[in-house]
């Protein structure tokens, strides 16, 4: 008899789904095997047994790498789901004790989000594929050599590739962290310069021009684009011109008590709309049609 002996300790039931999931397509494909769970003391293992009468033949050898196969995938798949986060866990706790509880906590929740490939780009499925190939492929080399297993150990000693895999994931999460805490007090110096500024309009409109630039109009509906940013645009040479930058350090000085943002679709630079949103809060005003969209749509006709 051919089998594959998994000590798991505490995570039988779970491990023993995955097997019997996976293993069920061993029987599809008539073959006979058994799964047994076996606990001594405070221990317990899965065995995984082949009970075919072809075990007598020359296709043993052709039989048992289909176990290991099977066996390999249904452990791969429950060291993805039940260790990566614990794994991950271990990782921002060793390389990166200078963060408090609560920043390592939003580390984790930015690497899970990565984990779980939910924006579902083609080049991180590529490496959820790759991450969970390298798992499969280890775990049948060691087949190859031993048919006992113990999992914690394999995955704390065995997966060297795969861990480094796992460390690059947390060193993209805290470099998202990190921008994301410079953009967040970015923002709030950016708040604080409106709050201390004299508002010198009660109401500017801006809008997207054909060119795409930026027009300024004040309560009166009068546009005042020009005089807005000459004053910073006089400061940098015209190929340095960076009309979103424009745009915001020009909306700060004049500090306007209310802002409308008309055709905000028309607004190619998403994160601008975002910040000048997050800067301004409750004085933006998002207008989805009015007079001035539909001049403005028509002159850009």
């Amino acid at each position: 008899m051919q089998f594959l002996c998994i000590g798991v300790n505490d995570c039988a039931d779970d491990v023993m789904q995955h097997l019997t999931c996976e293993l069920q397509q061993i029987k599809n494909k008539k073959l006979k095997y058994s799964i047994d769970e076996v606990n001594s003391g405070n221990s317990t293992s899965i065995i995984c047994s082949l009970d075919d009468d072809r075990l007598l033949s020359r296709s043993t050898g052709q039989l048992y790498d289909t176990l290991r196969v099977h066996v390999s995938n249904a452990l791969a798949d429950f060291i993805i789901r039940q260790y990566e986060e614990r794994l991950i866990t271990r990782i921002i706790n060793s390389n990166y004790c200078y963060f408090n509880s609560k920043e390592k906590k939003e580390i984790l929740n930015i690497a899970v989000e990565f984990l779980k490939n939910e924006d579902k780009d083609f080049f991180n499925t590529l490496f959820r594929i790759r991450r969970r190939n390298v798992i499969v492929r280890k775990l049948f080399e060691y087949f190859e050599r031993s048919n006992s297993l113990i999992l914690d150990g394999f995955v704390n000693f065995r997966l060297k590739e795969y861990m480094k895999d796992l460390e690059e994931i947390v060193e993209k999460a805290v470099d998202d962290f990190l921008m994301e805490r410079e953009y967040k007090e970015f923002i709030r110096l950016l708040r604080y310069f409106v709050d201390i500024q004299e508002s010198k309009f009660d109401i500017i409109h801006v809008m997207v021009g054909n060119d795409n630039k930026y027009v300024i109009l004040n309560e009166t509906l009068r546009e005042i684009t020009n005089e807005c940013i000459q004053e910073f645009a006089n400061e940098i040479s015209e190929g340095e011109v960076n009309y979103d930058d424009l745009l915001v350090s020009s909306l700060i000085t004049m500090a306007p008590r209310k802002l409308i943002l008309h055709g905000t679709g028309r607004f190619k630079n998403k994160e601008l709309l975002e910040t000048i949103k997050n800067v301004f809060s409750e004085k933006v005003v998002i207008c989805n049609g009015c007079d001035v969209c539909l001049v403005n749509n028509m002159a850009n006709k």
